[in-house]
Order: C-alpha cells, then structure tokens, then sequence
C-alpha cells in the first residue's frame, strides 16, 4: 500500500527530479517554472512558483498534503503556506553529502526508502569515481566559480566541493562556507586577480555566461585563465541546485574542462 503524501508541490526543481528518478512523480501536482529536470516535468506538472516567489492561491487549489522548497529564500512562501494550514518541508542542505543524505529522506517521506538509499548509493558511487579520476592528474588548477557577475560571487558550499572532487582548487574555500550569496560577494576585483585563477566557471543564475565580457575586466588580462582561454560556462540547472544534477552532470562537465587542463599542461 502506497505511504506518504499524495500531493506534493515542489517549490524548487531538486524535489521534482528525485521524485521522477524514484518512479514517484504520480505524487507531484505543482512545481517550479524554473524546473527543467526532467523535461517531462514542464509538460506534465503545473508550474505554480519562481524561486522567490509563489502563486500561493494556485497551490492552494492544488490540495497540496505536503510543499517542499529550499532554504531561508522561501521563508516567507513557506510561513504564508503554513498560514493556510499547509504542511511545509523546508530542506537547507548546502553540502555533497547532504545532497546525498536529502535524497535518502525524500525517499523515506514518500514510502521508497528502499529506492532512495539505491538512487543516493549510485549518485555516490558516481561522485567517488569522479575523485578517483582526478586523483590521477598530473597537477591541480586554481578554479574561480562565479555565481553572479555584477557584483561577484563565489561559489556556495556544494559546488566548492565539487570543484575539489572535479580535481581542482576552489579559489575562495573560506567564503564558500557562507550559505548566503550576500556573505559570498567580493567587494573588488583585485581579491580574484591576486589569486590567479587557472580556470574561471561562470553559472550566472539564469542568465547566460559571457566569457568576454570576464575577459574584458580591467586588470584581468594577466589573470591564468583569461590568458589561456580558460573561461567555461557551466549552466545553472545543473550546478545551483542542491540535487541529482549537481552530483552528476554539473560535476563531469567540470571535471571535463579540469582534465582538459591538466592534460594541456603536461
């Protein structure tokens, strides 16, 4: 007999990806419009949320049993939303393992505990044999990810993490452990160029990644990584959220250009 709730909004898309890799989509009702894993999704599923915002009369037409979102961002949807007598998962993992460990509860709220610790297991597997790779470069690069451009800044928990897994140095470790993109910003740009950077990756959070206009900034032409070229979008769907696609396709992209830059310097 199926547990759990029955109807479920997502209010971020790491929830909906789980849910359809667990066979479980059946339960989701509403989820959000910047979700694009899986493609499916935006052509089954209403989409009743931003990321910051939320048609909170939608949902409640929707009779949702359980919404699940993302972070202190969505606090005030979630307060509105438990206002109406919804119940609310807000879930605030920053990490790689707590990626992995979220996917194991998804799957235990819903009543597939036993898929979830499979799904969690092969996303584990995938990441450990990503560092086994990268184990074996030659050298390791500086890596500069960039969140935002205008103002800078650095990467969140998870994806300095990866960029570590990937082979590479994240530039800026200390901020990387701020989970608020207000503590992660850089007053100037002489921070990064003093750091020299090897590799810079851009995810601008939806919008597309120019590495031009990186190249162009003043006082950057010296930098490693403009001077060799090694300026690398990597999208936001699959390296800013905390979910399935952080752990595989966001990190084998990095690790592509990483390996690249290894093997060019032998």
């Amino acid at each position: 007999m199926s547990t759990g709730p029955r109807r479920i909004v997502c209010l971020t898309e790491e929830p909906t990806e789980v849910l359809y890799a667990l066979g479980e989509q059946d339960r989701i009702v509403g989820i959000s419009g910047f979700t694009v894993r899986p493609a499916r999704a935006r052509k089954e599923k209403p989409k009743v949320s931003a990321f910051t915002s939320a048609k909170v009369g939608e949902i409640l037409k929707l009779h949702p049993d359980l919404v699940i979102g993302f972070s202190d961002i969505q606090a005030d949807i979630a307060a509105e939303l438990i206002r109406q007598g919804v119940e609310v998962w807000i879930s605030n993992h920053r990490s790689v393992a707590g990626i992995v460990d979220y996917v194991r509860r998804l799957g235990a709220m819903v009543g597939a505990a036993d898929m979830a610790v499979a799904y969690a297991d092969r996303l584990q597997a995938g990441i450990d044999a990503v560092a086994a790779q990268a184990a074996t470069l030659p050298r390791r690069p500086k890596v500069y990810f960039e969140e935002w451009d205008e103002p800078r800044i650095s990467g969140i928990r998870w994806v300095a993490e990866l960029v570590r897994i990937a082979g590479g140095d994240d530039i800026f470790p200390e901020l990387a452990a701020q989970s608020l993109a207000k503590h992660r910003i850089l007053a100037d740009d002489a921070q990064i160029i003093a750091r020299a950077p090897d590799i810079v990756f851009g995810s601008w959070c939806g919008k597309k990644f120019q590495p031009r206009k990186v190249a162009e900034r003043p006082g950057w032409e010296n930098v490693p990584a403009v001077r060799d070229g090694q300026l690398h979008e990597i999208k936001s769907p699959i390296i800013l959220q905390p979910g399935p696609a952080a752990l595989t396709d966001g990190l084998n992209e990095m690790a592509r250009h990483i390996h690249a830059w290894a093997g060019s310097k032998n």
